[in-house]
């Protein structure tokens, strides 16, 4: 609704007054602080700046330029700063830090350790807060975004499992990657590109790091002839090589491997040496 002031969202909002402690902006029903340490170099009365609104430790609205990790509606992959007995503080980029209440946690949370959560306005108290109970927020985004297997998505890695590593898929489903799939290092937090390689009938994604199918294998092929060219038109690998010089040198496995090469050789793009590939 317009001309309506959204906590936990970027607003912009006209500027009022000049005061020694900051400027005042104009909030619609009330005037917001913005203090003085977040206010830009250059500024007019009446103009417009673009805020961030939230509530400060005295539980008063406030504004800020500091860009948040994440606002309201949003997964974030944050770090505990804290723990009170009301509950996890998260460190999210502001002065306050984020509260994960403990009825919002499925594990007790530690400090130092990251966590995905949503970010989310408490219908309640109107504070902003976090959970790491994930699974119902997402439920809520079923319908967002429909997949196709090959599609490729963004994934946020955050958690380590014995299968491998979850992954929140286009900040709206839950997806795996499996260790066999993994052939370069991934970080947890750290977005990437990936590949569906199966829908589940729960809904949930096998994610692979290299494209599926033909387009995978074509990919698969041109590091092969870019790695060729590089080392001079022959390259030291062969279908004997150990899996792990394989992957240092191509960044995928030795079962890719061996079937690029085949399609190459099919293809007179190759000749097979001894211990070597050599352009044709």
């Amino acid at each position: 609704m317009e001309n309506e002031l959204k906590i936990g969202e970027y607003n912009r909002l006209r500027i009022v007054k000049e005061v020694p402690f900051g400027l005042y902006l104009d909030g619609y029903e009330d005037e917001i602080l913005l203090p003085l340490q977040y206010v830009p170099e250059s500024y007019e009365i009446d103009g417009f700046i673009d805020v961030f609104i939230y509530r400060d430790s005295e539980d008063r609205i406030i504004a800020t330029t500091l860009k948040p990790l994440a606002t309201i509606n949003q997964f974030a992959f944050l770090e505990v700063k804290q723990v009170t007995p009301i509950g996890v503080f998260l460190e999210w980029g502001l002065m306050k830090d984020l509260l994960v209440p403990f009825g919002q946690q499925w594990e007790k949370m530690s400090v130092g350790k990251s966590y995905l959560v949503y970010v989310y306005l408490d219908p309640q108290t109107d504070r902003i807060v976090a959970s790491a109970r994930i699974d119902k927020f997402l439920s809520l985004l079923d319908e967002v975004e429909e997949f196709t297997i090959g599609q490729k998505v963004q994934a946020l890695p955050f958690e380590y499992t014995n299968l491998g590593i979850k992954c929140l898929v286009n900040n709206c489903k839950l997806g795996q990657l499996f260790k066999n799939e993994i052939f370069t290092n991934v970080k947890l937090g750290q977005l990437l590109d990936v590949y569906i390689d199966n829908i589940r009938e729960d809904g949930k994604l096998d994610l692979r790091i290299e494209p599926v199918g033909i387009q995978r294998m074509d990919s698969q092929r041109e590091k092969i002839m870019e790695a060729i060219e590089l080392h001079g038109g022959t390259l030291n690998l062969h279908d004997k090589s150990p899996a792990e010089e394989i992957y240092e040198q191509l960044g995928m496995s030795k079962k890719d491997f061996k079937k690029a090469v085949g399609g190459l050789y099919k293809s007179k793009l190759i000749t097979l040496g001894d211990n070597c590939i050599i352009k044709s």
